[in-house]
């Protein structure tokens, strides 16, 4: 029984010496980790792993909470023991060797201290930008929380006098933009308490309020995003619809073929999801009038609702009221004569599938010499329309029948893998070769940083040095609609 004492107290004894020097390793791991890992605001407390891999598993699960939450944990809550000193704690005072006695003593004074640094330097953290944070670890999507957005710290953007800054309730466009060209493009109204959501991160709506129009705000990932009021135009193309809109290609020859001016008084048959109505409202101005009729009510809903949210951001924007030109009503062009008594048109635009039914009606009230601008997006329906003006007699002279072809190009200067601009060749004759040759080769054993070439004040390739490339965009816009300009005479 004594040998079997003594050989289990000498195992025990060399045991508790061979994990000494394993904990002081691991010990000193733990603090570099804990220095190290403190920015992933981890509130689990701190523990001396055997298993570096078990320690990282358990920071990334610990890293969905909050800064302040671990800063009040991590002072509040103690290292908890590791199995060296569970181990050690069952045996006798005696049997423990003077190096474990003094790593206990250690233990007793430094994770105290080691705590109180680690809260400082998480202190000092918190007053720190959260743009470097965000650089650093980049949070899983759907699980963002609203300090951890991150805006534009460029600096105080100058004001142009009489600009206005953006508000909420302004109708803005979100774009990003790689390689010149738009990866991602979104309309949305300005809203308290919202966010901008894309593939790419978020944007609080409280972060744009503020900011000049024109201005490049970081979602939360750090991809800029470029913010900017929307126009007309990007407007009826992103709108709610519910009909297909006049594409403002389109509007506009119509709105020359007619001719239509400030004061003008614009017969609409068609309003659809009041796209022409917008256009028409603007030439128009508030001396003018618009007369729109539709004979599907749900139709006259949406471009009513589409109308009346252009003028509201359009107020907010200017500092001054939209005209409020346009009469909506619900109404057959064949049957409305009684609804155009007593109006004189100085033009009329038809949007309708048989528009030569209507025209009939319509021409009574439309001024000698003006223009009747119809859309049709059948070559059918030009047909037809022209056949209906031939039986019916009707006073109209055929002008012009167009249609408008719009080509997108893509044009960038050629660039180099690298990053870098590519640059121009001098042609070279055949009594030259073998000198260019030569000089190539020499460029070639030359170091990559030093690219030999010419560069501006900023740092840029002088002008004309950099070729360009040139191609048609992949993304076209088809075909739309026929024109067809009619105008009046007297017979």
């Amino acid at each position: 029984m004594l040998k079997t004492s003594i050989r289990t107290l000498l195992l025990t004894h060399r045991v508790v010496r061979i994990c000494t020097s394993c904990q002081i390793h691991a010990w000193e791991t733990n603090i570099l980790f804990k220095l190290t890992e403190s920015r992933t605001f981890s509130t689990g407390s701190v523990k001396c792993h055997d298993n570096e891999e078990e320690y990282l598993d358990s920071s990334r699960v610990s890293s969905t909470l909050t800064r302040e939450d671990s800063l009040v944990t991590r002072g509040s809550r103690k290292r908890p023991l590791s199995p060296l000193e569970r181990v050690s704690r069952l045996l006798p005072q005696d049997a423990l060797s003077p190096e474990v006695m003094q790593l206990r003593e250690q233990d007793r004074q430094r994770p105290d201290g080691d705590i109180e640094m680690s809260v400082a330097h998480l202190e000092h953290e918190a007053d720190q930008p959260l743009q470097s944070l965000v650089a650093e670890e980049t949070p899983p999507e759907n699980s963002v929380h609203f300090n951890q957005l991150s805006s534009s710290e460029s600096g105080a953007a100058v004001v142009l006098p009489g600009e206005n800054l953006l508000v909420f309730g302004e109708i803005l466009m979100a774009e990003l933009y790689k390689k010149n060209q738009v990866e991602f493009r979104k309309m949305f109204t300005l809203k308290a308490g919202v966010l901008l959501q894309s593939s790419w991160g978020v944007i609080l709506h409280d972060d744009i309020v503020g900011k000049p129009a024109g201005v490049v705000l970081k979602t939360n990932r750090g991809v800029p995003i470029f913010i900017r009021r929307v126009s007309l135009e990007d407007y009826v193309l992103h709108m709610r619809r519910g009909p297909a809109i006049t594409y403002p290609k389109d509007a506009a020859v119509m709105l020359m073929m007619m001719d239509v001016k400030e004061g003008d008084c614009v017969l609409e048959s068609g309003s659809g999801s009041g796209a022409m109505s917008l256009f028409l409202s603007r030439t128009v101005g508030s001396k003018g009038r618009v007369l729109s009729i539709d004979v599907r009510e749900d139709h006259l809903k949406r471009a009513t609702k589409n109308c009346k949210r252009w003028r509201t951001s359009w107020n907010l924007q200017h500092r001054e009221e939209w005209p409020d030109n346009i009469q909506f009503h619900h109404a057959d062009l064949c049957k409305a004569s009684s609804l155009l008594a007593g109006h004189r048109f100085n033009a009329i635009a038809l949007d309708l599938v048989n528009p030569h039914l209507g025209l009939p009606t319509a021409l009574q009230h439309l001024h000698p010499g003006c223009v009747c601008a119809v859309y049709l997006v059948n070559i059918t329906q030009v047909v037809d329309l022209l056949e209906g003006i031939r039986c019916s007699a009707l006073p109209l002279l055929c002008e012009r029948i167009v249609e408008v072809p719009v080509r997108h190009w893509w044009v960038s200067p050629a660039m180099k893998k690298t990053g870098q601009y590519c640059t121009r060749r001098t042609p070279v004759l055949e009594d030259h070769l073998e000198e260019v040759l030569k000089e190539t080769e020499d460029e070639t054993d030359k170091d990559e940083t030093d690219t030999g070439e010419e560069l501006s004040a900023q740092g840029q390739p002088v002008f004309g040095s950099v070729p360009y490339i040139a191609r048609p965009h992949p993304e076209q816009l088809s075909h739309t609609a026929f024109l067809v300009k009619l105008r009046k005479y007297v017979q």
